[in-house]
């Protein structure tokens, strides 16, 4: 199974360019992962919330598969501890889906459109982070989950 990180929007701050590089480096020898980034939408002031969700919408489906395995990072969704997502990330190798796709959408969420073409929704926080920092959040996470699968000391509990 592959995983990859879907975002809108690129990263400016370095740190966590640096960050989320250094946890890609690890997940490589755990799992084929990759993170790709849609650029962000030019001109946005003259589109309104909805039209800015669905164009972002439709790039971020673009990138989609009828095979893949599509999950949301949203406040509306299920949360997981570390130890549930890394059974809930085993459930999913188990059932022998190719590639799972998680995405983190631009500033306001999600389209209509990606809502209903989602498997399921997963939120990291009842908390509010900017969507930098939910990068780094969920790569770490997902480093997290690989070593508590391998029954590796990076998880202690």
């Amino acid at each position: 199974m592959k995983i990859t990180l879907l975002t809108v929007g690129k990263t400016t701050n370095s740190q966590i360019i640096k960050l989320c590089e250094e946890y890609q480096s690890r997940l490589k020898f755990y799992i084929p992962f990759e993170m790709i980034v849609i650029p962000e939408l030019k001109n946005t002031k003259n589109l309104s919330i909805f039209e800015q969700t669905e164009r972002e919408g439709e790039l971020i489906l673009k990138q989609i598969e009828t095979s893949d395995e599509f999950v949301l990072l949203d406040d509306k969704g299920k949360q997981f501890t570390s130890m549930g997502f890394s059974e809930y990330i085993s459930k999913k190798m188990l059932a022998s889906h190719k590639h799972l796709i998680f995405v983190v959408g631009g500033p306001y969420g999600f389209s209509e459109k990606v809502y209903a073409r989602a498997n399921f929704k997963i939120s990291l926080s009842l908390m509010t982070f900017s969507h930098q920092m939910i990068r780094l959040i969920f790569v770490e996470q997902l480093y997290r989950a690989m070593t508590i699968l391998k029954g590796e000391p990076y998880h202690h509990e």
